[in-house]
C-alpha cells in the first residue's frame, strides 16, 4: 500500500483505481489478533495515507464495490472517499443507448428497432446487453448471413433469458399439448386482466434452461413503481398455467415449479416490504441486505407474526388462483382455441394471440 501511494505521487498528475475494495476495506471487527490482522493493517495504511489528500496534489483515488454496506466508516468519512456515486441498472433510454453502442461492432440490418430489445431487456446490465448482441451476431453467422436482423435480436434476448432451443429434444405429443395449453393459460390470463404487460411471444419449443415453454410479456412504457392492482396482475398470470391444466386436464404437472417460486416472491413481497396486505398495513417485516448483490431479504419479525405472514401470503396467491381458474372456464372455447393454434405452430406472436383472443373472449 505505502509502495502504491509513493509510485502515485511520483507519477502525478494521475489516477489510483481500487477495484472490490470491500476486500480490503471491511468494517474492523475489533478483534485485532487473528485471520483478519494482515487486511486490517492494510486497511489502516490506506486510511493513513489517505489522510491529508487533496485536489492540488494531482492524485486522485477511486475505488469500486458492489457492497458499500460492508465498508469501514472511516473509508468513508470526509477527506477520504467522501464523494459516493451509485451506479444503477440501467433504464430503457440507457439500455437503448448501450445497445447502439456495441451494435457499432457488428454489421446490422437498415431496419433494426433497438427501442424493442430494450423495452424487452427491463433489469438487464450493460454487460448482459452486450451478450444480446454478441449473441445476435452469432445467430446471423449460424444462418449463413453477414447481416444481423431483427429477428436475431429477438432470438438472442430469448437465449439470454430462457438459453437456447433444444430443437433435438424429443417430447411426446401429450406433454407437448399440456404445455400448449399452461402457457396459453398464463397468457390467457394476462391478456384478459387489467394492469397485466401485453404478451409478446408465445413458444412451446423447448430451451437449455429446462423451460419446456415460455410466455414472454412486454411492458409498453418503462415503470419504476409497480401498483398493488400490477402486483396482483402478475401473481394471476403466474397461476394461469397450472389453472389451465386443472380445468382442462382435471389435473396438475410439475411444469408450474418455476411460477410457483415467483408468486410466491412476488406475494411475499406485497406482504414484508411492499405495505400491500391490509392485514399488516405499511409495517415492515423484512429487510433487504446486498442491495447490490440480488437483494437478499431477511425477515424481521417474531415467529408468531413470520406464521401470519405465511398465511396472508397464501390467501393472495389463493386468490390470484382461484380468479385465474375462473377467468379460464369463463373463456374454455378460447382456451381450446389458441392451444390447439400454439400446439400446431409451436411459436406464435403477441399479434397472433390479440387477433384470436379479440375474437370474442368473455372478461
Amino acid at each position: 500500500m505505502r509502495d502504491l501511494f509513493k509510485q502515485a505521487r511520483e507519477k502525478a498528475p494521475c489516477i489510483v483505481f481500487i477495484d472490490e475494495i470491500d476486500t480490503i476495506g471491511k468494517k474492523r471487527d475489533g478483534s485485532g489478533l487473528g485471520g483478519n490482522e494482515e487486511r486490517e493493517q492494510t486497511l489502516n495504511q490506506l486510511l493513513a495515507e489517505m489522510d491529508g489528500f487533496d485536489g492540488s496534489k494531482g492524485v486522485v483515488i477511486l475505488a469500486a464495490t458492489n457492497r458499500p454496506e460492508s465498508l469501514d466508516q472511516a473509508l468513508l468519512r470526509p477527506g477520504r472517499f467522501d464523494r459516493r456515486i451509485p451506479v444503477e441498472l440501467p433504464d430503457l433510454a440507457g439500455r437503448e443507448a448501450i445497445l447502439r453502442v456495441h451494435a457499432k461492432d457488428v454489421k446490422i440490418g437498415t431496419n433494426i428497432d433497438f427501442n424493442v430489445v430494450a423495452r424487452a431487456t427491463a433489469g438487464a446490465s450493460g454487460a448482459e446487453l452486450a451478450n444480446i448482441v454478441n449473441e445476435a451476431a452469432l445467430l446471423a453467422v449460424k444462418d449463413d448471413r453477414d447481416i444481423v436482423s431483427q429477428k436475431d435480436f429477438d432470438e438472442a434476448v430469448e437465449t439470454v433469458i430462457a438459453g437456447y432451443q433444444r430443437k433435438g429434444a424429443v417430447i411426446s405429443n401429450r406433454e407437448k399439448l399440456i404445455v400448449s395449453y399452461h402457457e396459453i393459460g398464463h397468457a390467457l390470463v394476462a391478456g384478459l386482466t387489467k394492469n397485466s404487460a401485453p404478451v409478446h411471444k408465445i413458444t412451446i419449443i423447448p430451451r437449455t434452461s429446462g423451460a419446456l415453454g415460455y410466455t414472454m410479456q412486454v411492458e409498453e412504457e418503462e415503470s419504476n413503481l409497480i401498483s398493488k392492482e400490477e402486483a396482483i396482475a402478475r401473481i394471476a398470470t403466474m397461476t394461469g398455467g397450472r389453472a389451465a391444466e386443472e380445468v382442462v386436464f382435471k389435473s396438475v404437472t410439475s411444469g408450474a415449479a418455476n411460477d410457483i417460486e415467483q408468486a410466491t416472491k412476488l406475494a411475499r413481497a406485497m406482504v414484508t416490504r411492499l405495505g400491500m396486505s391490509d392485514k399488516f398495513d405499511m409495517m415492515a417485516l423484512e429487510t433487504v441486505t446486498n442491495q447490490y448483490l440480488g437483494g437478499d431479504t431477511q425477515l424481521a419479525c417474531s415467529a408468531d407474526t413470520a406464521t401470519r405472514v405465511d398465511e396472508e401470503v397464501l390467501k393472495i396467491i389463493k386468490e390470484a388462483h382461484a380468479y385465474a381458474v375462473d377467468l379460464l372456464t369463463k373463456n374454455i372455447d378460447k382456451l381450446h382455441e389458441l392451444a390447439k393454434y400454439l400446439y400446431e405452430k409451436e411459436t406464435i406472436t403477441g399479434e397472433e394471440f390479440m387477433e384470436i383472443l379479440h375474437n370474442g373472449a368473455n372478461a
